[in-house]
């Protein structure tokens, strides 16, 4: 099976040169009609690393949370054409109806992050866990993974976890057992477990390349097993471009996610969701200094949107996501036509023996949220 039979992906087909000889008025008109002419049977749900070519025609915008709630309550939408990443469009397909489909414009794109825990890797880490601490464990998966992590850790009487709500779900978790296995992200389970008191002396990660522990103390000690597994993009901000903006401007306030590295986000001023760092800014004085450490297409719309106030990117040379930025007005505008033609593309399937547990994990989020 290739990756993209693995997604559940029912059709491969490519986007048509044609669409290269459209300019961006032709491309944005048709978007507009096609839109009109489905009316509620279709709905556009877009994140907000998306570009801004995109972004506009999404019915609604927001973090991983805030979209999965969204497409859980649209029953009357016959077509979700999701402006996102796989594993979003999977969650969609899972909290949607039997009779509605999810489209992925573009099928490249995906998560890097996702893509660092598979489930085979997962099933033989776990298995290792089991022989060490026994039956004392609860996995927590992040949303940014793959529809069959997501089962796992359903499997197991664990749930999922956004940046917004991770906190209250990891002291969930601590009710129900006595240690925690939070995959895929490392940085988001370390710095959170650190800000609810868990030492960092109490967390192991677990490499499931070398399918072995990096952990020096005792076993015992445990609390928290972190897979290693990062972003791409939120490991390119270091304390370096902290030092150097508090330098320059000492009257700066550095914001950031956090699935930056846990040096960073202790040397920053704040630190929280994608949903709080855009409400953090739209509360701040008009006048205020803000350096922000996040995803560029946010960040630069976050700054348009914001002219009386002085932002900018901690990593001024940082490159936008690009599995993100796979979705493009042409491949949006080309699944739109192809709907209009009767012709379903890209349309994420997640297979029923997936979805069975893979909904618990996301209910119990749901639920807890």
């Amino acid at each position: 099976m290739d990756v993209l039979e693995s997604l559940g992906v029912e059709s491969k087909a490519s986007l048509p040169e044609r669409y290269a000889q459209l300019s961006v008025e032709e491309m944005e008109a048709r978007v507009r009609e096609i839109k009109a002419t489905f009316g509620n049977r279709l709905f556009i749900p877009g994140h907000h690393y998306q570009k801004d070519e995109v972004i506009q025609f999404a019915d609604a915008r927001g973090d991983s949370l805030k979209l999965a709630q969204i497409c859980a309550e649209m029953p009357e939408a016959e077509f979700v054409v999701f402006c996102g990443v796989h594993f979003m469009a999977e969650t969609a397909d899972m909290l949607t109806g039997p009779d509605q489909k999810v489209i992925l414009p573009d099928m490249r794109a995906g998560c890097s992050m996702a893509d660092m825990a598979d489930i085979d890797q997962t099933e033989k880490g776990w298995v290792k866990m089991q022989e060490i601490w026994g039956d004392t464990i609860l996995p927590l998966t992040y949303v940014n993974s793959t529809a069959a992590i997501k089962g796992f850790v359903g499997k197991y009487g664990g749930a999922c976890v956004t940046s917004g709500n991770v906190k209250k779900m990891l002291k969930w978790a601590f009710t129900q057992k006595e240690r925690i296995l939070f995959l895929p992200d490392q940085h988001l389970g370390r710095n959170t477990a650190f800000d609810l008191g868990v030492s960092l002396e109490e967390m192991a990660v677990y490499d499931p390349i070398s399918e072995s522990f990096e952990y020096e103390g005792d076993w015992e000690q445990v609390k928290v097993i972190l897979w290693k597994g990062h972003c791409s993009v939120h490991e390119k901000f270091h304390v370096s471009h902290i030092e150097h903006i508090r330098e320059r401007d000492a009257e700066v306030n550095v914001i950031v996610h956090p699935e930056c590295t846990f040096d960073v986000v202790q040397a920053s001023d704040y630190a929280g969701s994608t949903n709080y760092i855009i409400k953090t800014i739209e509360a701040a004085p008009a006048g205020s200094k803000w350096a922000i450490g996040t995803e560029m297409n946010l960040v630069n719309r976050i700054i348009d949107e914001h002219p009386d106030k002085e932002i900018e990117s901690l990593n001024p040379f940082m490159c936008a996501c690009l599995t993100m930025n796979r979705i493009d007005l042409p491949h949006l505008l080309w699944s739109l036509e192809k709907l209009e033609e009767g012709e379903v593309v890209n349309q994420i399937s997640v297979p029923d023996e997936v979805t069975k547990y893979a909904v618990l994990s996301l209910e119990r989020m749901l639920e807890l949220s």
